[in-house]
């Protein structure tokens, strides 16, 4: 399914370091308008969530999405009300009366000025509808509102979908690489991987999170990346394994499988290999200070080095997405 452009014509450029008075109330009503198309684009209602079967069935669809083992659900029940008490967000997609999607976040340090989004699912059922994008864009409105200036969260870099949601639908940029950050966790979706992490931080008023909330998002180019130059630090062989490449660039591109999840189930050792070579590469690369500028849909993070050479980069343009939205967003 192609996803569409929002709905919504001009709007006020706000200054994303103005986060008081009429600008704030001007960005909080400007992201509940796209979170509201989004929403009907999606043919969902999308709001809190708070009562108690409600969070339970927030639980179940969890526990759907994740198929956790017996170590626990992904979100036990108990913290789910924890958290909707103490005033933190838990929004839900409905489709008529039944939960197809959840959100969850918690307020975190500097208090009360950024939400970590810790999970969010949509059921297998809505899968092609762009839920997720409409969940997102509810999260961040919600936030505005209360003066919330960044969202941050994880996902695992091996899934493609996720990174290309992730970087390009939203427009969140990768701070932080983190190795095995959840420890073992035996679900239908990790599969006893080690959980390595790209941590993103969502900057809710940047001009590149407006455009892509507008459904304008830019879209890195690798192929005219390596036109200009660019380096591939990791490449996949025609038999779909990581090959180790060069960095010799300022620019520099970084492959992932088509599907890591299929191959955790179909070819376990190779999924390894990939887990391993990532976390060597970009692991690396963004610990010794490079920059994940975007993500090209056929599976490239296009990194650029720091310094005054890193002239060479990849094209980006805006262009309508074309690949369905993630379903499945973890931790």
């Amino acid at each position: 399914m192609t996803d569409s452009p929002l709905a919504g014509g001009s709007r006020p450029v706000t200054d994303p370091n103005d986060l008081t008075g009429d600008a704030i109330r001007g960005a909080a009503t400007d992201a509940a308008d796209r979170a509201e198309a989004a929403a009907a684009a999606s043919r969902v209602r999308v709001r809190e969530v708070s009562g108690g079967r409600e969070l339970d069935a927030v639980h179940d669809l969890f526990n759907l999405i994740w198929q956790p083992g017996p170590a626990g659900a992904p979100m036990t029940g108990e913290l789910l009300r924890a958290f909707a008490k103490s005033g933190n967000y838990i929004g839900g997609a409905f489709d008529g009366d039944e939960l197809v999607g959840a959100c969850v976040g918690f307020f975190g340090a500097p208090a009360d000025e950024a939400v970590h989004s810790h999970i969010a699912g949509v059921s297998n059922a809505a899968r092609g509808r762009s839920i997720g994008f409409a969940l997102k864009l509810h999260q961040r409105a919600w936030s505005l509102e209360r003066g919330v200036s960044a969202i941050h969260w994880t996902f695992d870099p091996l899934i493609r979908r996720n990174a290309y949601f992730n970087l390009v639908k939203l427009g969140a940029r990768p701070k932080e690489y983190l190795t095995n950050f959840y420890g073992g966790v035996h679900d239908g979706i990790n599969a006893g991987d080690d959980t390595d992490r790209l941590h993103v931080r969502w900057p809710l008023l940047d001009g590149p999170v407006r455009a892509a909330c507008a459904g304008r998002p830019a879209q890195a180019d690798a192929a005219a990346g390596r036109a200009r130059g660019a380096a591939v630090a990791l490449d996949r062989s025609p038999q779909g394994t990581p090959v180790a490449g060069t960095s010799g660039s300022s620019t520099l591109l970084v492959a992932v499988p088509p599907d890591i999840e299929r191959l955790r189930l179909t070819a376990p050792g190779e999924a390894k290999e990939w887990r391993a070579a990532l976390r060597e590469v970009l692991g690396t690369l963004m610990a010794q200070g490079a920059r994940v500028t975007g993500f090209d849909r056929s599976g490239w993070y296009v990194l650029r080095r720091p310094g005054p050479d890193a002239a060479a980069t990849c094209a980006e343009r805006p262009r309508t997405p074309r690949l369905p939205l993630t379903d499945k967003e973890q931790r």
